[in-house]
């Protein structure tokens, strides 16, 4: 599991207190555990979150980024690697933003996932910009003009997904924006609301694929607070490392062990929520 001696030794390095969440998705179900390890360190001065994550659930997330900021004064992320998603999402409500060279953000743009079970002839999910430049596709493509386009692209969606289904998805881009812009005025009070406006409507809609890998480079020309710090970055990666070795059913020997899909550390101990085939849900471990 994580060393403690690691997250001690940043700790002194920034005199700060550190936190740990690292979670294959970052959930709500995660509030109670978050909640009784802050409560253990109480509220500080300085809290250095080192994230590690491939995403999760918007509402959980902001009520995670609200959780932390209750108890610290000054919030800082540490990201050594995978931040993706809801990660780069929880990220915007830092004050700063350190991140290591290997770093990887990504879009914010939600997705909606089939109800269905896949056939192998549809895909398991779809990204809003999937249904949002469907109409430019079909302009593009089968050069049909701008009123063609529209009515062709609003039949075959609606003959596809269920209309409300369809509004529940463009109402969930419009939260999304909602707690982005929520999330990153805790970053950028400073800024006129346009350009967070526009900051998160670039992380939704700016990029051709989700997965794509946002560098710490390209979220600087964003206008985000990251910055680099070449003495953490052995330190960080080292839990990075460790969390990697721990995280996932990947760490599995076999497919009748358990996993940990959470961990939640401090200096003082690691928390795990642990998986198994077998149960019916996870339950948390401390593991010293």
């Amino acid at each position: 599991m994580l060393n403690l001696d690691t997250i001690r030794a940043l700790e002194s390095q920034r005199d700060s207190k550190v936190l740990v969440l690292a979670a294959s998705q970052l959930d709500i179900e995660l509030m109670p555990a978050l909640y009784n390890c802050l409560r253990q360190l109480g509220h500080v001065e300085r809290l250095d979150v080192v994230l590690y994550s491939r995403g999760g659930i918007v509402n959980g997330v902001r009520r995670i980024a609200l959780l932390l900021r209750e108890f610290c004064h000054t919030l800082t992320f540490i990201v050594p690697h995978y931040c993706e998603s809801s990660a780069t999402l929880l990220c915007l409500s830092g004050h700063e933003i350190i991140a290591g060279p290997l770093a990887v953000f990504s879009p914010i743009d939600p997705a909606l996932h089939s109800a269905e079970p896949n056939n192998g002839n549809t895909p398991s999910s779809l990204s809003s910009q999937d249904v949002r430049l469907f109409s430019q596709m079909m302009k593009e493509w089968f050069e049909l003009d701008d009123d063609e386009a529209r009515a062709q692209s609003a039949s075959h969606l609606c003959s596809s997904i269920f209309p409300t289904t369809l509004t529940s998805f463009y109402r969930s881009t419009l939260e999304l924006q909602q707690i982005g812009e929520q999330l990153l005025a805790f970053q950028l009070p400073e800024q006129e609301p346009g350009l967070r406006t526009k900051i998160v409507a670039q992380l939704q809609y700016g990029y051709h694929s989700h997965t794509y890998a946002i560098t710490r480079e390209e979220m600087t020309q964003l206008g985000l607070k990251i910055r680099q710090d070449p003495r953490l970055e052995v330190r960080a990666w080292e839990l990075a490392e460790q969390i990697r070795a721990n995280l996932g059913p990947g760490a599995c020997q076999s497919l009748d062990d358990g996993w940990f899909d959470a961990i939640i550390a401090t200096a003082h101990d690691v928390n795990g929520r642990w998986c198994h085939p077998e149960r019916p849900s996870p339950c948390w471990k401390i593991v010293r």
